[in-house]
Formats: structure tokens, sequence, C-alpha cells
């Protein structure tokens, strides 16, 4: 009996530890893969302290910026080159930098994460 408490305890346990993984903020994931280019501008990539471009992407809008980071475009890869982070923690990361200047996004519904992750996977099979 005890043996069985132990396993199904276990058993629970370990499917209750994603549940519990909570996925980063913007300013979180801005600090933790971003700002190796958005902080110095490395690749070409706008600062993010440089407003008058942020702005120029800002007016392009969510449905441009997000495939965009999702897929890859220019110089930057997919995800900021951290394939580890969710789809939703890009859009987070996109959302916050927009909203350092001027943007008033807010947190996505899963509709536009569905289009920009199908945007995205449009983008990647016309790249060579």
């Amino acid at each position: 009996m005890r043996a069985c408490r132990f396993l199904l305890s276990t058993a629970l346990l370990g499917l209750s530890l994603p549940a519990l993984a909570a996925d980063k903020s913007g300013e979180e994931v801005y600090n933790q893969t971003c700002i190796v280019c958005h902080g110095t501008g490395l690749l070409g990539a706008p600062k993010l302290s440089d407003g008058k471009r942020w702005g120029k992407l800002v007016a392009e809008g969510l449905d441009e910026l997000i495939p965009a980071a999702l897929a890859g475009e220019r110089q930057m890869p997919p995800k900021g080159n951290n394939p580890n982070l969710s789809d939703l923690e890009v859009a987070r990361a996109v959302i916050w930098m927009s909203n350092q200047h001027g943007g008033k996004f807010a947190e996505p519904s899963v509709d536009q994460m569905t289009k920009w992750r199908a945007k995205a996977d449009r983008k990647k099979r016309k790249t060579p």
C-alpha cells in the first residue's frame, strides 16, 4: 500500500511539473536572449535604445514583427537563436520591446499566436 501511494504521488508530481513551469515574460526573454543583439546593435539589429528605428517597427505592427522574429529575418536567426523559447515567449519579447517605444500591445491571444506561427512557417518555406 505504501509503495502504491509513493508511485502514485511520484506520477502525479511528474504530471504537474510542466504546469508549474511558467513561460517567461517579454522583459525576461529580452534580458536573457534578445539583449545580445538588440542591446548592442550586433548584426544590424535595431538597438532597444534607438527610438527612431523602433518607432518604424512599431508602425509595421505585430502581424509583421512577430512572424519575422519566429522565422528569422535578415541576419536574425529564428527565435533570436534560442530554440528553447516558446512562440509565446518570443511574442512577449517583441511586444515588450515595441511597448518601450510607444506600442500599446497587450498579451497575445491564442488566435493571434496561431496566425503568427502559420505566417512564420510560410516565411521559412520561402527562405532559400
